[in-house]
C-alpha cells in the first residue's frame, strides 16, 4: 500500500479543487464551465453578507470574472446548469441530472427530504397536483405568483403549504428551477428546464448513478476517506461504501494510506501530486474545499465553524469568516463584510494560525482583498 505524507495529501487535494495552477488572465464561460465540472457543485446559500455563496468558489480559483456569466450558465436560455440537491441544494452540471433521478425516485417515497414536505404530500395530494397543474399551465412561478396565496407560518423557514408543495414537487424532480428573481426560486414543469436530450438519455438504475457520484467525488477531492466521499454528494455510507468498492475492482480509486490518517485514503485515477501549490484565496465558508470540517481539520490542522448563526457573544473569530488560503495552508481567518452604502469592503477582523507571522500574510492578502473589492465593484478596502 502506497503510504503518502500529509503535506503530500494536502497538494493533491488542493490540485484536485483547482488550486495548483495559475488564475487565467482572462475568465470566460468555458474556464466557468470547466472549474464548476472539476467541483461537480457549487453550493447555492441565501447568505449575502459579502456576495451571495455561489459566486465565491469560482472567484477563489479564477481571480476576477463577470458575475452575470455565471448567471447565464445557470438561468439563461442555454442553460449549461440546474439546480438540485447536490451536497446541499447546488448549482450543477446539466449533464449530471440523470445521476439524481435516485434521489428524486427517494424524495417521492419521503426519503432523504425535509419530513414536511412528504406528510403534506400524503395528507394533500390534491394540493400537490393543483399546484403542479398551475404551473404547467401558467409557466414559471414564484409561490407569491400562485393563483392563490395562503399566509405563512412566519420566521425563515416558516414556509406556507402552497411554498412546501412546490418544494415537494422540486426535489421529487417533477419541477426544477427556471431562474431566479431576488434570490427567490422561479418553479416550472422539469420537462420545459431540464433540455430533452438530458432527459432522454438511457436511465441507470441507482447503483450506477451511485458509483458516478462517487466517482465525481473522488475526482474533485483528489485524496479522500470513505466518509469524505459519502459527505460530497450526500450519499449514504452505506451506499458510499458499496460504489467504492466497486470503483477499487475497477482501478478508478486506489487504496493508500496518509499520515496522520485513522482510516484508509482513497486516491482518484488520474489525481496529480504537484511538487508546490503557489495559491492565495479567500474562501467562503461555502466552499467545497471546507465543506467537510472533519477533513478540513485532518488535512490543514484547522478548526473551523461557520459563525453565522452563533450568538454574537459566542463567536470567536467573526460573523462571515473566510478561511485564507496561502501556499498549500490555511494560515488565517478573515471576517468580511460589503458595505454596498459606503461602497467599501470591509475587514471586521483578521486572525493568524498559530506560527504564521502577519509579515509573510499581509502583502498577499491585501493583493487578494483589493482584487475582491474590484470584483465587487467597490471602491476600497476599509
Amino acid at each position: 500500500m502506497t503510504a503518502l505524507s500529509l503535506p503530500e495529501a494536502r497538494r493533491i487535494a488542493l490540485a484536485a479543487q483547482g488550486f495548483a495552477g495559475p488564475r487565467p488572465a482572462k475568465v470566460n464561460e468555458r474556464a466557468l464551465m470547466a472549474t464548476i465540472e472539476r467541483l461537480g457543485a457549487v453550493q447555492i446559500d441565501s447568505v449575502n453578507v459579502l456576495v451571495r455563496a455561489h459566486y465565491l468558489p469560482l472567484f477563489a480559483r479564477l481571480g476576477p470574472y463577470p458575475r452575470e456569466l455565471l448567471e447565464r450558465l445557470a438561468w439563461g436560455p442555454r442553460r449549461r446548469l440546474f439546480e438540485y440537491w447536490g451536497h446541499e441544494c447546488s448549482l450543477l452540471p446539466l449533464e449530471t441530472w440523470p445521476l439524481f433521478r435516485f434521489r428524486m425516485e427517494l424524495a417521492a417515497k419521503g426519503i432523504g427530504i425535509y419530513r414536511s414536505l412528504p406528510r403534506l404530500a400524503r395528507e394533500k395530494p390534491e394540493l400537490i397536483a393543483r399546484i403542479e397543474r398551475e404551473v404547467r399551465e401558467r409557466g414559471p412561478l414564484t409561490a407569491g405568483e400562485l393563483s392563490d396565496k395562503p399566509k405563512s407560518l412566519g420566521g425563515w423557514w416558516g414556509w406556507s403549504e402552497h411554498k412546501r408543495a412546490l418544494e415537494y414537487l422540486f426535489w421529487t424532480g417533477r419541477l426544477s428551477v427556471a431562474t431566479r428573481r431576488n434570490f427567490e426560486r422561479v418553479y416550472d414543469v422539469a420537462e420545459r428546464v431540464i433540455p430533452e436530450r438530458i432527459r432522454e438519455l438511457p436511465p441507470l438504475d441507482a447503483a450506477s448513478q451511485q458509483r458516478a457520484l462517487v466517482a465525481k467525488a473522488a475526482s474533485a477531492l483528489g485524496i479522500a476517506t470513505a466518509t469524505d466521499l459519502a459527505r460530497y454528494f450526500r450519499l449514504s455510507n452505506k451506499d458510499a461504501k458499496a460504489r467504492i468498492a466497486e470503483l477499487v475492482e475497477q482501478r478508478e480509486l486506489r487504496v493508500v494510506s496518509v499520515e496522520g490518517w485513522k482510516e484508509p485514503a482513497y486516491l482518484a485515477r488520474g489525481a496529480r501530486l504537484p511538487a508546490s501549490v503557489e495559491a492565495a484565496a479567500l474562501l467562503s465558508p461555502f466552499d467545497p474545499l471546507v465543506w467537510d470540517r472533519d477533513r478540513l481539520e485532518r488535512l490543514f490542522a484547522f478548526h473551523y465553524r461557520i459563525s453565522l448563526y452563533t450568538p454574537a457573544h459566542l463567536r470567536v473569530h467573526g460573523y462571515y469568516v473566510l478561511p485564507f488560503l496561502l501556499g498549500d495552508r490555511l494560515v488565517a481567518r478573515v471576517d468580511l463584510k460589503s458595505d454596498r452604502a459606503a461602497r467599501a469592503l470591509l475587514m471586521r477582523g483578521l486572525h493568524l494560525e498559530p506560527g504564521i507571522r502577519r509579515r509573510d500574510v499581509m502583502p498577499p492578502l491585501r493583493e487578494e482583498l483589493a482584487r475582491m473589492a474590484a470584483w465587487l465593484d467597490l471602491d476600497r478596502v476599509a
